[in-house]
Protein backbone atom coordinates (compact mmCIF):
# COMPACT_ATOMS: atom_id res chain seq x y z
CA UNK A 1 0.00 0.00 0.00
CA UNK A 2 2.59 2.12 0.76
CA UNK A 3 4.49 1.69 -2.39
CA UNK A 4 1.12 2.48 -4.48
CA UNK A 5 1.10 5.93 -2.25
CA UNK A 6 4.38 6.50 -3.25
CA UNK A 7 4.34 6.22 -7.02
CA UNK A 8 1.37 8.28 -6.65
CA UNK A 9 3.21 10.93 -5.03
CA UNK A 10 5.95 10.47 -7.39
CA UNK A 11 3.61 10.62 -10.45
CA UNK A 12 2.16 14.22 -9.36
CA UNK A 13 5.51 15.16 -8.70
CA UNK A 14 6.68 14.24 -12.11
CA UNK A 15 3.99 16.21 -13.53
CA UNK A 16 3.93 19.43 -11.95
CA UNK A 17 7.90 19.47 -12.45
CA UNK A 18 7.47 19.15 -16.23
CA UNK A 19 4.34 21.48 -16.09
CA UNK A 20 6.55 24.21 -14.67
CA UNK A 21 9.55 23.40 -16.78
CA UNK A 22 7.48 23.48 -20.31
CA UNK A 23 6.01 26.92 -19.04
CA UNK A 24 9.78 28.03 -18.16
CA UNK A 25 10.90 27.17 -21.57
CA UNK A 26 8.01 28.80 -23.60
CA UNK A 27 8.18 32.47 -21.51
CA UNK A 28 12.12 31.77 -22.05
CA UNK A 29 12.04 31.45 -25.91
CA UNK A 30 13.05 34.79 -28.01
CA UNK A 31 9.90 36.53 -28.83
CA UNK A 32 8.77 36.86 -32.65
CA UNK A 33 9.00 40.43 -33.85
CA UNK A 34 5.98 42.16 -33.37
CA UNK A 35 3.56 41.81 -36.44
CA UNK A 36 2.73 45.20 -38.46
CA UNK A 37 -0.24 45.77 -39.39
CA UNK A 38 0.07 47.08 -42.49
CA UNK A 39 3.86 46.92 -44.64
CA UNK A 40 4.26 50.47 -46.18
CA UNK A 41 2.88 50.80 -49.49
CA UNK A 42 -0.42 49.21 -50.26
CA UNK A 43 -2.70 46.51 -49.09
CA UNK A 44 -5.10 44.54 -51.03
CA UNK A 45 -8.33 43.65 -49.51
CA UNK A 46 -11.37 41.60 -50.79
CA UNK A 47 -15.16 42.78 -50.54
CA UNK A 48 -17.85 40.71 -49.52
CA UNK A 49 -20.06 40.25 -52.25
CA UNK A 50 -22.92 42.47 -53.36
CA UNK A 51 -26.00 41.05 -54.48
CA UNK A 52 -28.01 43.96 -56.82
CA UNK A 53 -31.56 43.21 -56.99
CA UNK A 54 -32.74 44.37 -61.48
CA UNK A 55 -35.80 45.57 -61.13
CA UNK A 56 -38.14 45.80 -64.37
CA UNK A 57 -41.46 45.92 -65.29
CA UNK A 58 -42.44 46.42 -61.38
CA UNK A 59 -41.07 43.43 -60.21
CA UNK A 60 -37.34 41.95 -59.26
CA UNK A 61 -36.28 40.30 -62.40
CA UNK A 62 -33.06 38.59 -61.11
CA UNK A 63 -29.71 39.92 -59.20
CA UNK A 64 -26.31 41.08 -60.17
CA UNK A 65 -23.86 39.64 -57.79
CA UNK A 66 -20.33 41.40 -57.53
CA UNK A 67 -17.79 40.49 -55.78
CA UNK A 68 -14.76 43.49 -55.78
CA UNK A 69 -11.34 43.64 -54.05
CA UNK A 70 -9.31 47.34 -54.03
CA UNK A 71 -5.62 48.74 -52.95
CA UNK A 72 -5.49 51.13 -50.40
CA UNK A 73 -2.41 52.81 -49.21
CA UNK A 74 -1.45 51.21 -45.60
CA UNK A 75 -0.31 54.88 -44.13
CA UNK A 76 -3.61 56.75 -45.03
CA UNK A 77 -5.74 53.33 -43.96
CA UNK A 78 -3.97 53.37 -40.51
CA UNK A 79 -5.64 56.70 -39.77
CA UNK A 80 -9.10 56.38 -40.85
CA UNK A 81 -11.52 55.95 -38.01
CA UNK A 82 -13.51 53.27 -39.95
CA UNK A 83 -12.12 50.54 -42.59
CA UNK A 84 -13.38 51.24 -46.04
CA UNK A 85 -14.57 48.21 -47.05
CA UNK A 86 -18.35 49.03 -46.38
CA UNK A 87 -17.64 52.16 -48.33
CA UNK A 88 -16.84 50.12 -51.02
CA UNK A 89 -20.04 47.69 -50.95
CA UNK A 90 -21.96 50.47 -50.88
CA UNK A 91 -20.68 52.63 -53.33
CA UNK A 92 -20.90 49.28 -55.66
CA UNK A 93 -24.52 48.16 -55.12
CA UNK A 94 -25.49 52.18 -55.26
CA UNK A 95 -23.21 52.41 -58.50
CA UNK A 96 -25.14 49.59 -60.12
CA UNK A 97 -28.69 49.73 -59.13
CA UNK A 98 -28.79 53.66 -59.80
CA UNK A 99 -27.54 53.02 -63.48
CA UNK A 100 -30.57 53.59 -65.70
CA UNK A 101 -27.83 52.50 -68.83
CA UNK A 102 -27.36 48.95 -67.39
CA UNK A 103 -28.55 46.15 -69.49
CA UNK A 104 -28.32 43.61 -66.88
CA UNK A 105 -29.14 40.41 -69.09
CA UNK A 106 -26.53 41.60 -71.64
CA UNK A 107 -23.67 42.40 -69.04
CA UNK A 108 -21.00 42.16 -71.87
CA UNK A 109 -21.64 45.87 -72.53
CA UNK A 110 -21.46 47.13 -69.31
CA UNK A 111 -18.39 49.46 -68.88
CA UNK A 112 -16.42 48.24 -65.98
CA UNK A 113 -13.66 50.58 -66.07
CA UNK A 114 -16.08 53.39 -65.56
CA UNK A 115 -18.01 51.30 -63.23
CA UNK A 116 -14.86 50.72 -60.96
CA UNK A 117 -13.61 54.49 -61.37
CA UNK A 118 -16.94 55.71 -60.21
CA UNK A 119 -16.26 53.39 -56.98
CA UNK A 120 -12.99 54.66 -56.05
CA UNK A 121 -13.92 58.39 -56.83
CA UNK A 122 -17.12 58.20 -54.57
CA UNK A 123 -15.31 56.13 -52.02
CA UNK A 124 -12.65 58.55 -51.50
CA UNK A 125 -14.77 61.49 -52.01
CA UNK A 126 -16.82 60.18 -48.74
CA UNK A 127 -14.11 59.25 -46.86
CA UNK A 128 -12.17 62.25 -47.21
CA UNK A 129 -9.21 60.78 -48.31
CA UNK A 130 -7.43 59.68 -50.91
CA UNK A 131 -7.13 55.86 -49.76
CA UNK A 132 -8.17 53.82 -52.33
CA UNK A 133 -6.17 53.51 -54.98
CA UNK A 134 -7.67 51.18 -57.03
CA UNK A 135 -11.00 49.15 -57.37
CA UNK A 136 -10.49 45.81 -59.03
CA UNK A 137 -13.88 43.89 -60.14
CA UNK A 138 -13.30 40.01 -59.67
CA UNK A 139 -16.91 38.78 -60.14
CA UNK A 140 -19.60 40.63 -61.70
CA UNK A 141 -22.82 38.20 -62.98
CA UNK A 142 -26.33 38.02 -63.31
CA UNK A 143 -28.36 35.96 -61.98
CA UNK A 144 -31.87 35.96 -63.13
CA UNK A 145 -34.96 34.96 -60.42
CA UNK A 146 -35.22 31.83 -62.05
CA UNK A 147 -32.13 30.72 -61.52
CA UNK A 148 -32.34 31.75 -57.76
CA UNK A 149 -32.83 28.57 -55.40
CA UNK A 150 -35.87 28.74 -53.36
Amino acid sequence: MMKLLLAGVWACIVTIGASFGVSYWNESRAAPPPAQDYLDGLVYEKTKVVNVPMIAEGRVQGYVVAQLAFTADAKVLRQLPVPPEPFVVDEAFRTVYGDQNLDFKNLARYDLAQFARKVKEQVNKRLQAGVVQDVLVQDFNYVSKDQVRQ
